[in-house]
């Protein structure tokens, strides 16, 4: 007879602030939480550049969101205690949850850096109970981990994905097709998934408030005010249904990328680039860690109805480093967006081959080379001494980007 199936969905909990937070505190027992404070983790506090990363629960009561600019934030609480991000940290921080989930099923897909699908369908009878398994995964991180996560128990990743964002912190929650009446149906259209402030608008001008209204009006309506396809998908996510198996992780030497969801669309470069720096930097990082260089890049965009633009380049020579990484992607965006409202910006590194050798191009320049060399010194010092033994100063006020001076930045997205 075969099992109902069983998904669980591990949120991390304000992940680059808890992570940031738990290595400050292993570090200096006595040191502020910056989980307690109105903080944040992204950009620059004294030029006011850059974008929120993540916010504490104290800074989410000013009205402070992330993937908002900092100035923004700042001007809501103008005590925000702002930190840098560093993502050597928050990949090992993701790693170590991974490895520990890894005990509790094999079936799991990394959905972003803090993020984790389990298909516990054929495991979850060595560990008792659905709730009673995710609280246990929820005190062992926490013990062994230092930080909190939420859990979301549904037959689906959908549904589980939706119960983990329910109330939070550090809380456990199921959402199974019986109990989507009563849970998710009275929620506003902007809690289901993949439904943005645009989607949402032009839901609300035809009457639909609630995703109970949603799922209950006709598919055709939807289709013909929203598009085919989204019109479709979204009309099944309000119903709870679907069907997408837990994933395993892209084998390594396909390639890698990230991408970012954002809070909200945005239609101008310079919060585009800074969405890109922060790509740049998770997949610079992953690239030199596993010693390899990519030859070519590509640069994804998404609007709201999931139109989808991209465009590739291949580079003179093979790279790991992020700033040509950050650079190309830039040129590649210019070259290809007219500015249309995008929700999701996506960075892949691909045609990557073991960095045992690498020829030098004829057209790096003296600046290119330092940059390599820097990065891979600063990797190595931070292996040895730490993430926190030495920072990068941004190079982005260095002028790499010509016509555009922007500023210092990580993976929302959801934040990954």
């Amino acid at each position: 007879m075969e099992r109902k199936r069983l998904i669980f969905h591990i949120d991390v909990n304000s992940a680059f602030l808890s992570w940031e937070s738990v290595y400050r505190l292993h570090n200096d027992p006595h040191a502020l939480d910056l989980r307690t404070i109105p903080s944040a983790v992204g950009g620059d506090a004294k030029s006011r550049h850059g974008i929120v990363l993540a916010k504490s629960t104290p800074a989410k009561k000013f009205g402070i969101s992330t993937g908002e600019p900092l100035v923004n934030a700042l001007r809501k609480c103008p005590e925000l205690v702002v930190v840098p991000a560093r993502f050597e940290l928050y990949m090992r921080s993701s790693r170590d949850m991974l490895a520990l989930l890894k005990n509790y099923t094999p079936d799991i897909e990394k959905f972003s850096i803090d993020e984790a699908f389990l298909d516990m369908t054929e495991t979850i009878h060595l560990f008792g109970k659905p709730v009673e398994t995710a609280d246990h995964i929820r005190r062992q991180i926490f013990r062994q981990l230092g930080f909190t996560v939420n859990i979301g128990i549904a037959s689906n990743k959908l549904l589980a994905k939706m119960a983990s964002d329910f109330e939070k912190p550090d809380k456990t929650h199921t959402l199974f097709e019986e109990e989507i009446p009563q849970k998710m149906w009275p929620l506003p259209l902007r809690e289901l998934f993949f439904v943005g402030s645009a989607a949402a608008g032009k839901m609300e001008r035809i009457g639909l408030h609630t995703i109970g209204d949603l799922a209950a009006c006709d598919t055709h309506i939807l289709q013909t005010h929203l598009g085919n396809k989204y019109g479709a998908l979204i009309h099944r996510y309000a119903n709870g249904l679907d069907d997408e198996p837990v994933a395993h992780r892209e084998p390594a030497n396909k390639g890698y990328g990230n991408s970012i969801t954002l809070p909200r669309d945005i239609s101008d470069f310079e919060t585009a680039f800074q969405v890109l720096l922060a790509l740049s930097e998770t997949v610079g990082a992953r690239l030199r860690e596993d010693k390899v260089t990519c030859s070519c890049i590509s640069v994804e965009l998404k609007d709201w109805q999931f139109s989808v633009q991209s465009h590739q380049l291949t580079l003179s020579s093979p790279t790991d480093s992020t700033a040509v990484l950050y650079e190309n992607a830039c040129r590649l965006l210019k070259e290809f967006w007219d500015l249309t409202p995008v929700r999701l910006i996506g960075l892949r590194a691909s045609r990557a081959t073991e960095n045992s050798y690498e020829q030098l191009s004829l057209f790096d320049t003296q600046h290119t080379q330092k940059m390599k060399n820097l990065e891979k010194a600063v990797d190595k010092i931070r292996g040895k001494y730490g993430v926190d033994s030495i920072k990068r100063a941004s190079f982005l006020k260095e002028g790499i980007i010509v016509d555009h001076a922007v500023s210092k930045k990580k993976h929302l997205n959801k934040e990954g």
